[in-house]
């Protein structure tokens, strides 16, 4: 990707007064900003509202962004923490959205007994369980398998250690495994 279409180049950009820029921003990551809140607190007006949030409290802050750190972070950390600030207001809405096949699809992979294969058929299991998972282990599978950030992205995004993200994704997957062993419909 050439320096122009780089999201710390097009927020320079808007740093200095091209505002319509933003329209950019917003066409790169309304989809996945979306597909974030909603797998984080469930579709409806609510997720639409706090993704409206998300771009308006990018936009007025837009001139703290360091363009020397990667935007995508950035922003999934106001993301974070607009949905934290709603879970902190409301219980979480049913999360129907997961599949079992694609949220760990490393899942079926893993040759270690202590492990919970993933087949089809537990998907009801599955969509039962989700919302029953802590919230700081939710974002970590969420942003690692669903937005494709890596650990170092997600430690930006959460404002964790790298470390702190492994020991969750870890703790997530065996809480995720004993929840499908112990589970019944």
């Amino acid at each position: 990707m050439n320096e122009e279409h780089k999201d710390e180049y097009i927020i320079k950009k808007i740093q200095s007064g091209d505002k319509d820029l933003y329209a950019v921003i917003i066409d790169r990551y309304n989809d996945k900003i979306s597909r974030y809140v909603n797998r984080m607190l469930g579709a409806g007006d609510s997720a639409t509202d706090i993704v409206q949030d998300v771009f308006i409290k990018t936009y007025i802050n837009i001139q703290s962004f360091d363009t020397e750190r990667k935007f995508n972070s950035w922003i999934y950390r106001i993301a974070h923490n607009e949905c934290i600030n709603f879970y902190n207001k409301k219980k979480p809405i049913y999360m129907s959205m997961f599949e079992f096949d694609t949220i760990l699809p490393h899942y079926n992979n893993v040759k270690d007994p202590g492990v919970v294969y993933i087949e089809k058929e537990d998907r009801d299991r599955m969509e039962k369980i989700l919302d029953k998972l802590d919230m700081k282990y939710r974002e970590v599978i969420v942003l690692y398998y669903f937005e494709d950030l890596d650990y170092k992205e997600i430690s930006l995004a959460l404002s964790i250690p790298i470390s702190t993200v492994g020991v969750r994704m870890l703790r997530a997957k065996k809480i995720l495994a004993k929840m499908l062993t112990d589970f019944k419909i």
